[in-house]
């Protein structure tokens, strides 16, 4: 099965979420969550982790990841392992290829002229939220 992460960050006041804006193919010019494949021999946390210090500086002192859902795509043999976190700082930010931008967490992650992953941004950023008011 091949394994993927998406990791949602969220400012230290909850009122923004980290995307990046893709560079290439697929969904090339549209924004995503930061993530990528999970290496066989990693578990999926420390691969998360990985993902996140590669692609915008942010380490395990500035932020604690939550493994929140996986989703199951059974027909492609795929899974998505999604996380979030917090941050208990500000960072500074260091782009590896995608643009970084912090989003406000009201926009429309529905929107798929805008958003990556047909809805599933729009589901995960949503569920998230749910979770964070309790």
């Amino acid at each position: 099965m091949k394994k993927m992460n998406v990791i949602a960050i969220f400012d230290k006041n909850k009122n923004k979420v980290l995307m990046c804006k893709r560079a290439k193919e697929p969904y090339k010019g549209m924004y995503n969550l930061v993530g990528g494949k999970i290496e066989k021999e990693n578990d999926g946390l420390n691969e998360a982790y990985r993902e996140l210090k590669e692609e915008t500086n942010i380490g395990k002192s500035d932020v604690k990841l939550i493994h929140f859902m996986n989703i199951s795509y059974v027909k492609w043999d795929k899974e998505l392992e999604v996380y979030y976190g917090i941050l208990n700082k500000n960072v500074e930010l260091v782009e590896e290829v995608n643009k970084l931008e912090w989003v406000p967490v009201n926009d429309d992650f529905f929107n798929m002229n805008k958003y990556a992953g047909e809805g599933n941004i729009g589901h995960i950023i949503e569920e998230i939220k749910i979770d964070l008011k309790k």
